[in-house]
């Protein structure tokens, strides 16, 4: 564990007063100032025991004759980057992978929130995330996930959690809050069980997350804040953005792998003039091709500069402002004596080019390279057996019975780089008592098989938006939030035999076209993660994306809209192992329309 501010207070006080060497120097570099929103030139930090002991423009004093030094040479001094609310498993990694992943990018903190390991595995998952977390060179808190299932009624999942697993759980030494409420309609009327978990957050003294995926910002928003959500990430434009912060919320402006909700909402400190301190950046899902390729906060920042912020400002955003959030802003998020001693080295501002990254002290990456060592943490062999289908599936498991020759049926519509989606309708043909999809109106079929019971229910709908124009389907363990099994594809037979490899491999990615599957992503623990590093990851993620494309698919990050398909929490229309849902009413409806 890593040692607090009272088991180090003395050391730190010693060397800012010159009585004792400073374990570390940096020296002449520009100390970027997220308190004053300053850059002071000629500066030099010193550190100590993992934290900053003394920012001045002379540390000579503190220097010993083993101390090393670091020579900033007029370099940006920058706090080390938090990602204020994300998924590790959307990575498709493990803790430390992903942390493998993030720490040459600069990113230091992370909330995190693995509500997709709990629908699987329960409070067991979370606890095993908490503790690989705990071993981590940087730092990642977890916040305790609020809904398993999302939405209760609609969807049946591997596990649930509930308001005595929140009160255990705050007891945890890395438990940093509550995850996202996606329950909103549950909070809006009043539920028991949802405003226990919020009680049981606040009374630890910890930061509730928030979820209000809904355009409706009259007395149903009004309602969701005063049940007790501090942030949200789910706003999609200025408006949103400016009603959150009105109200005492963090609005926190997500850049992942497919939401592009930065641009959108920045304009309301860009040109409205708001204070910037409520907002915070984050990326909420990267996955590994991302953080292989594009990087992670500091892809968000140089997004933000690029929409019109100052730098320092979103700066700020991507470190104190998150660190007050949390309630953290004594520990980190900015290069300050007492505060853990995490920072980046860059020699541009606005580019943001990574040079060197400090974790509590220690190099931990440098010109892009890892130099940290990671810990050894195994997950146990019954998280990677959760795909407990009955029976290998055939192409009959996928008809959908009419009787007619023709009927006009509901069709979720995937609304690219978002994640809501909209709730369409179509008409179709029959043959033989069985409807047909539509290649050439982009009406294929989606299904949701069940994986965690082995009841051998199988969900069928109808999909558009995907662009498949070849007798093909794609198949993932990965579907938010109930993590089933999401089968989409232009062929039935396709659609089984990729269903039935993925039960074979334990879990993952495929896609199948022309009775041949064309790539797979192995995902064994939980149906989630792979237990690989992030390079070996990204390239069969990549090869899976290409398959995509070579099917007919020309949606940019085609396959996070694949595995949200049922996340029957952000309207309008989605898939859950009881049918279709209406997520503007929280219903079940109908596929075909009377």
């Amino acid at each position: 564990m890593f040692p607090t501010w009272q088991d180090v207070a003395a050391n730190l006080v010693a060397v800012a007063a010159g009585r004792a060497p400073a374990d570390t120097v940096m020296k002449g570099g520009i100390w970027v100032n997220v308190h004053t929103r300053e850059c002071l030139e000629n500066h030099d930090i010193a550190i100590k025991d993992g934290r900053f002991a003394y920012c001045g423009p002379d540390a000579s004093h503190c220097i010993g004759p083993d101390t090393e030094i670091v020579e900033a040479k007029g370099r940006y001094m920058v706090p080390g980057l938090c990602d204020g609310h994300m998924h590790i498993e959307s990575g498709m990694l493990t803790v430390t992978e992903f942390a493998r992943a993030v720490m040459p990018h600069g990113t230091t903190s992370m909330f995190v929130d693995p509500h997709e390991v709990a629908n699987v595995l329960g409070l067991y998952g979370v606890r095993l995330m908490h503790d690989e977390a705990l071993e981590q060179p940087i730092n990642v808190y977890v916040q305790m996930p609020s809904c398993a299932p999302s939405a209760p009624g609609l969807e049946n999942t591997g596990a649930e959690l509930g308001p005595d697993e929140v009160a255990e759980a705050m007891a945890w030494p890395g438990i940093i809050g509550l995850g996202e409420m996606m329950n909103f309609p549950g909070v809006i009327n009043g539920s028991q069980a949802m405003l226990a978990e919020i009680a049981a957050t606040q009374a630890a003294g910890k930061t509730v997350g928030g979820h209000y995926a809904s355009p409706d910002l009259g007395p149903a928003f009004h309602a969701y804040v005063a049940g007790g959500p501090a942030d949200d990430h789910e706003g999609t434009c200025e408006a949103d953005a400016i009603a959150r912060v009105r109200q005492g919320m963090r609005m926190m402006m997500r850049l992942g792998s497919a939401w592009y909700d930065v641009e959108s909402q920045v304009t309301a400190v860009t040109e409205k003039g708001l204070d910037p301190r409520s907002f915070i950046l984050c990326t909420d899902d990267s996955h590994s091709g991302t953080l292989v390729r594009d990087g992670h906060m500091n892809r968000v920042v140089r997004h933000a500069i690029d929409c019109g912020l100052d730098p320092l400002i979103a700066i700020q955003m991507a470190t104190i402002n998150t660190a007050t959030h949390f309630g953290l802003e004594r520990e980190i998020g900015s290069i300050t004596p007492g505060r853990r001693a995490d920072m980046i080295l860059t020699s541009d501002l606005k580019s943001l080019p990574i040079e060197m990254v400090l974790g509590r002290g220690e190099i931990v990456a440098e010109s892009g390279t890892l130099k940290a060592p990671l810990p050894d943490f195994e997950w146990p062999l019954d998280s990677k057996q959760t795909v407990n289908m009955a029976r290998d599936l055939t192409a009959a498991d996928f008809d959908i019975r009419h009787e007619g020759d023709r009927a006009r049926v509901r069709v979720i519509g995937v609304v690219e780089n978002q994640a809501p989606t909209k709730a369409l309708e179509a008409e179709v043909t029959a043959t033989d008592g069985v409807l047909n999809m539509d290649r050439a109106r982009d009406v294929c079929q989606i299904a949701l098989v069940e994986r965690h019971r082995a009841t051998g229910g199988v969900t069928n709908a109808f999909v558009s938006g995907f662009g498949y124009d070849t007798d093909c389907a794609m198949a993932s363990t990965v579907a938010h939030d109930s993590h089933h099994m999401i089968v989409v594809g232009t062929d039935k037979a396709d659609m089984a035999m990729a269903a039935n490899h993925l039960r074979a491999l334990g879990g993952g990615i495929c896609v199948v076209k022309g009775g041949e599957v064309i790539a797979s992503v192995a995902l064994p623990i939980a149906g989630l993660m792979a237990d690989r590093p992030a390079h070996e990851v990204a390239a069969d993620a990549d090869r899976m994306m290409e398959a995509m494309v070579a099917c007919g698919c020309k949606l940019n990050n085609a396959y996070m809209q694949h595995s949200l398909l049922a996340l029957v929490v952000i309207p309008e229309l989605r898939i859950s192992d009881i049918g279709l849902v209406d997520v503007t009413t929280f219903k079940k409806t109908e596929l075909i329309l009377g």
